[in-house]
């Protein structure tokens, strides 16, 4: 698959999240199984217009914060923390197609930003969008957003 790979200013998302620790086997249960807990408290505490889902990847020792974007910042509700993306120049792309296929777009991060002599550095996150019925049908239109900051 061929990535557009770009380079943008991003601003910073509220989230909503968990923080777990999971190695990257067990990312494929984790990470819907924390998504699942805070859409219910998002569902709970009637937030309006939560987003989409977003996992965090932290560090290099697989701490990840993982939950929904919300429009302003989050109180704490049990497990359930205030959290954002981070500000800031990232590399950016988009990976069309189903989940085990994300590691093909974070290569052609790490390839291009080698080429083009940027740095990329944690934390990374994925931003999941929403479910469409007919990604039932055709997975290859599953869209998921990857973002690395720049050193």
């Amino acid at each position: 698959m061929d990535y557009n790979i770009r380079i943008e200013q991003h601003p910073g998302q509220p989230l909503a999240v968990v923080r777990r620790q999971a190695v990257p086997r067990d990312f494929s249960k984790v990470v819907p199984a924390a998504c699942g807990a805070v859409w219910n408290v998002m569902k709970s505490q009637k937030v309006a217009n939560p987003g989409r889902h977003v996992s965090v990847y932290l560090d290099d020792q697989n701490n990840l914060e993982i939950g929904v974007e919300v429009p302003t910042p989050f109180a704490s509700f049990g497990e359930v923390i205030g959290s954002s993306t981070p500000a800031g120049r990232v590399v950016t792309t988009t990976h069309f197609g189903p989940y085990p296929g994300l590691r093909d777009a974070h290569a052609a991060i790490h390839r291009w930003c080698k080429a083009n002599g940027h740095t990329p550095i944690r934390p990374m996150w994925e931003v999941y969008g929403h479910w469409k019925d007919d990604w039932n049908n055709d997975p290859s239109k599953i869209q998921t957003d990857i973002f690395y900051l720049l050193a």
